[in-house]
């Protein structure tokens, strides 16, 4: 092996992989500057939107197998006893904060792609939007599902939805109470593709 090893023009996973099986004879033949180096190029093959150059990548799904997949998240917007009143009311002035926010959070999985930049644009067959109201520690825990048949998971769609349902709920509600905090913007369940069924821990 050459001991002056370049890094130019090495592009394939499988050649790291390789490289760092030999770690003793590179760390013999190499500078720690580029041993660092391959370590950081190895660990960026493991994300799927950086490329082998360390570049950002839409990943290409065109292989992938058409399966029925399904994503469930969740978000909470802690806020004034007084407040979470008027929404369950339906007392607010601005009108109907859940309605509203229902649509928001419906609205945002559908633009997911156009917000989060290498989100593929997919089209969405359901999505559903509930809210679970919390008198004993004034909270609203917002709960979005998306599903589709496709070849990429749904997980940022439920995600935004989630989070674009509680920012709706904020400035519906932000001149009665600017104190609302946003928590546990959080994947709870994901269902098909290849790394089949995940649930977060309880």
């Amino acid at each position: 092996m050459d001991a002056a090893l370049s890094l130019h023009g090495c592009t394939s996973g499988e050649l790291w992989k390789s490289l760092l099986a030999h770690s003793s004879t590179l760390v013999t033949l190499c500078s720690p500057r580029i041993i660092a180096r391959l370590h950081h190029r190895l660990h960026m093959s493991k994300l799927s939107h950086i490329n082998e150059r360390g570049e950002a990548q839409m990943v290409d799904v065109t292989a992938k197998a058409v399966t029925s997949r399904q994503a469930t998240a969740e978000a909470t917007v802690i806020m004034n006893a007084q407040t979470l009143e008027l929404i369950l009311t339906g007392g607010h002035k601005k009108g109907d904060v859940l309605a509203v926010a229902r649509i928001a959070g419906i609205q945002a999985a559908k633009k997911c792609s156009e917000l989060i930049p290498l989100c593929h644009p997919l089209a969405l067959t359901g999505i559903d939007v509930d809210f679970f109201p919390d008198d004993q520690t004034n909270s609203l825990r917002i709960e979005t599902t998306c599903k589709l048949s496709g070849q990429t998971g749904v997980e940022m769609e439920a995600l935004t939805a989630a989070s674009v349902a509680a920012l709706t709920i904020y400035d519906m509600c932000k001149a009665v109470d600017k104190g609302m905090t946003i928590n546990n913007v959080r994947l709870l369940e994901k269902q098909g593709g290849k790394s089949g069924h995940w649930q977060a821990e309880s």
